[in-house]
């Protein structure tokens, strides 16, 4: 059974809120819960962080309801007992809820783990990396693609036409994008069925387009994923060109297939790769090479909050060394005078300047080169790198560097 919309944004924005500020939420409670909220059981203490997102920050739900509603589902998973300790816990807390109000942004910063702040400090600087944390108080808007640049107002109009309802504006940074917000199933929309626009994040669609790809081009998405980037790039060097896709797991390779096959495209060749022990059946040079790497993910804390929790700097570590390993392998597929353009869906130091300076050592035919096309260069001027953040660009955040293979012309 499917949720109507408004109980389905509701349910949203209950995970989602709660996830981006649960330490902050699970430190309220431990202060009326004398065992501390580690002891708790799971299912019991995931109702009361919930009841207390609501009490705190979701003032549309009225205190008691959110108490009451949370109370009911502890007694139907724990009994009476522990349900009457919940009931006396989100009072406690509803009591200081109305005799203070809390910034959301405070408890989103408070809640991030330490390392981060230290990294997006090191990255950002202090008032940055308090931006950029805060920028995750929001639900991020749906960001759609068209296909064909000069039709983007006429898709606005079509889409604000089908659900009048929505909001809808044009992208800051993509001319494709279309920023949404109330859509509902975009899959069942004018326009999706037919292949003329499809899902896709604003900012990685300027990564792809960040590679200049041209018609006649040769290209490679070399960590291509479900292929948003790879039918970007198709799209650009059509129709003498051919663009080719490789990833480590062959499942994200199928779907490629079938997502471009929508859009009238397809990849030359679909290569599963893994690029940490060589380029497996990829023997030809490219044009250009996108090199969207694995990474710690910390660009997208705004649509998976629980990252903040979840990595550690050990991660880090071995995330660097992977995307090393990588980019070096992939730029041994580049012909000279070719263009490479590395990515990472992060903003910090560790996974962007650090290891573009690591390539520049294991690599000097890697030349740092400014980016060629005018969207980019918009952005970037005559910098060899960007970052992509949130609370500057409207997207998620993103760092990508451009480098040429031998020296600048």
């Amino acid at each position: 059974m499917q949720l109507e919309p408004r109980d389905r944004a509701l349910a949203t924005e209950l995970v989602y809120g709660t996830l981006r500020v649960r330490p902050w939420l699970e430190a309220q409670l431990g202060r009326h819960a004398k065992r501390g909220v580690a002891s708790i059981d799971p299912r019991v203490r995931a109702h009361l962080v919930v009841a207390a997102y609501q009490i705190f920050f979701l003032t549309r739900v009225p205190a008691f309801a959110a108490v009451s509603a949370a109370v009911d589902g502890v007694r139907r998973t724990t009994g009476k007992e522990v349900g009457g300790f919940a009931n006396a816990i989100l009072r406690k807390l509803a009591g200081e809820a109305a005799a203070k109000t809390v910034a959301i942004e405070d408890a989103i910063v408070a809640s991030a783990a330490p390392w981060l702040k230290q990294g997006l400090e090191a990255s950002l600087g202090p008032e940055g990396a308090l931006a950029f944390l805060a920028s995750g108080s929001e639900t991020p808007p749906t960001c759609l693609r068209v296909e064909r640049a000069e039709e983007r107002d006429a898709w606005i109009a079509r889409l604000a036409e089908a659900v009048p309802t929505a909001t809808l504006s044009a992208g800051l940074v993509s001319p494709h994008a279309i920023v949404a917000r109330g859509l509902g199933r975009v899959t069942e929309l004018p326009g999706y069925a037919e292949g003329a626009w499809t899902i896709q994040e604003e900012g990685s669609q300027l990564i792809a387009l960040a590679l200049g790809a041209m018609p006649g081009d040769v290209v490679l998405d070399a960590c291509a994923g479900r292929g948003n980037k790879t039918s970007l790039l198709a799209r650009a060097v059509a129709p003498t060109g051919a663009a080719d896709a490789a990833d480590l797991h062959a499942n994200k390779l199928t779907r490629l297939t079938s997502e471009l096959s929508r859009l009238g495209l397809a990849p030359r060749h679909a290569f599963a790769v893994d690029w940490t022990v060589g380029a497996g059946d990829i023997d030809g040079t490219y044009d250009r090479i996108l090199v969207d790497a694995p990474c710690s993910g910390v660009g997208t804390l705004r649509r998976r909050p629980e990252l903040a929790t979840r990595r550690t700097t050990g991660d880090l570590d071995e995330l660097t060394s992977t995307q090393l390993g990588i980019v070096l392998r992939a730029s041994e597929r580049l012909r000279p005078g070719g263009r490479l353009v590395y990515a990472v869906c992060s903003v910090l130091r560790a996974e962007a300047e650090e290891v573009c300076a690591r390539l520049a050592l294991a690599d000097p035919s890697l030349t740092p080169a400014p980016f060629e096309p005018a969207v980019a260069r918009a952005l970037a001027g005559e910098a060899t790198s960007l970052r992509l953040l949130p609370h500057v660009h409207g997207t998620d955040g993103y760092f990508l560097a451009s480098f040429v293979k031998g020296p600048l012309a």
